[in-house]
């Protein structure tokens, strides 16, 4: 069992210092291109041709809002790479398309060739999503104690995955479409997360099993209940990695909502050589930067850190907020009001004064106040020249005071 004496989870601060070790290089000016050109081409199969109302479905979602999590957004490309497979497979070619593949072999392994290049992005993505689910929880578990509590856990895990594979395949079995089986794989997604939640809040199914976890660090469950918090660590990352992998997220749906009218479109026009031009830069752009953007982010996770210590916490906090400078006259209070998002979060703090040729002290102390009102002392009054101690879980608002002396000791 994996040590956290004076460790607290990461906090949002920290991750921006973080990740300024790991800036992210600009998408390529051809994925905006390409989407535009795509886009162009959509808007015309709709004016000439008015969709049908299944067609409307699929259409629709060119102009749907992309979602703002980054793993929404990798399960939105696995949906949408599995379709564009599913169109590109020789059995799903309109008849004039494979009448033109008859004629021109070499039209046929463009698109071979595409179908392979898109199967290759999703194996890819498959495995970064496995790789990093195993890591975050072998990391969990390697702070967990190394008895019959750990082996609960992980029976508990193994179960609830091996109903949601037989759910999977009920589905499957059933005649599901892709997007009837991502809209059951998204689900199970987020009941792993409140799954995840209620194992660091002791709630849900955890709820018997957490009163076994004596020796459990309170570290790692405040860790797992708020790592997917919307206002989270994790929203450093959203806010940093999010807008380049959006872009891709829209432009797969354009290259996907394309090819669907392209197919629905082709009678007795046969498919032009612009159009299979257009189509092959396009998978060809979006394959090679969204494989780059998945390798980059498997090396910031496989380094990203869980937790960290309380110096650090401090250390992050102050290099990304300004200090003030507060005058205090002799015998006066002067009271810091912090609010406290949720139970068991952490505070730190940091002051001292000015150097002076006589000496100076202050009085300070830390207290909350619960909702009925009543003062708890936190940290007893003390005097000091500076501190910046330990970080504390609190429970509330908390009143910080500073109380300058009367008169120089």
């Amino acid at each position: 069992m994996a040590s956290t004496l004076g460790l607290v989870p990461i906090t949002r601060a920290y991750l921006s210092s973080y990740y300024d070790k790991y800036p992210l290089l600009p998408l390529s000016s051809h994925v905006a291109a390409f989407s535009s050109q795509l886009r162009s081409l959509i808007d015309d199969f709709c004016s000439h041709s008015p969709t049908t109302p299944d067609e409307k479905i699929v259409v629709d979602k060119v102009d749907c809002e992309i979602p703002h999590k980054i793993d929404e957004n990798m399960w939105k490309n696995r949906e949408n790479l599995e379709e564009i497979i599913y169109l590109l497979d020789r059995s799903q070619w309109p008849a004039t398309v494979q009448q033109q593949a008859t004629e021109d072999p070499e039209f046929a392994t463009v698109l071979d060739q595409l179908r392979n290049k898109f199967e290759e992005s999703l194996k890819t993505l498959q495995y970064f999503q496995t790789k990093n689910a195993d890591s975050i929880f072998n990391t969990v578990m390697s702070y967990m104690p190394q008895d019959f509590r750990g082996t609960l856990i992980r029976q508990q895990k193994e179960r609830s995955e091996r109903n949601k594979q037989a759910e999977i395949d009920a589905l499957v079995k059933s005649g599901c479409s892709i997007r009837d089986r991502y809209a059951l794989l998204w689900k199970q997604q987020m009941e792993r997360r409140r799954q995840l939640a209620q194992l660091g809040s002791a709630t849900g199914v955890y709820k018997t099993l957490v009163k076994y976890l004596v020796g459990v660090p309170q570290v790692l469950l405040d860790f797992i209940r708020q790592i997917n918090d919307d206002e989270g660590p994790m929203e450093e990352q959203r806010q940093r990695y999010g807008p380049p992998l959006y872009s891709l997220t829209k432009m797969l749906i354009t290259i996907r909502v394309f090819l669907f009218l392209l197919w629905a479109r082709v009678g007795a026009q046969k498919m032009t050589a612009d159009q299979l031009t257009l189509l092959e830069g396009a998978a060809n752009t979006y394959t090679c930067e969204f494989e780059s953007f998945i390798t980059f982010m498997g090396e910031v996770f496989a380094n990203s850190p869980f937790f960290i210590s309380a110096d650090e916490v401090g250390a992050s906090e102050s290099r990304n907020d300004d200090y003030k400078e507060i005058s205090i006259p002799a015998g006066k209070t002067h009271e810091v009001l912090l609010s406290v998002d949720s139970l068991n979060s952490y505070i730190a703090w940091d002051f001292a004064l000015e150097p002076s040729k006589m000496k100076m002290d202050v009085g300070f102390s830390v207290e909350y106040t619960d909702s009925s009102g009543q003062n708890i002392l936190i940290l007893p009054y003390r005097r000091c020249e500076s501190d910046q101690p330990a970080t504390v879980p609190v429970l509330s608002t908390i009143p910080a005071q500073a109380t300058a002396p009367a008169k120089p000791p």
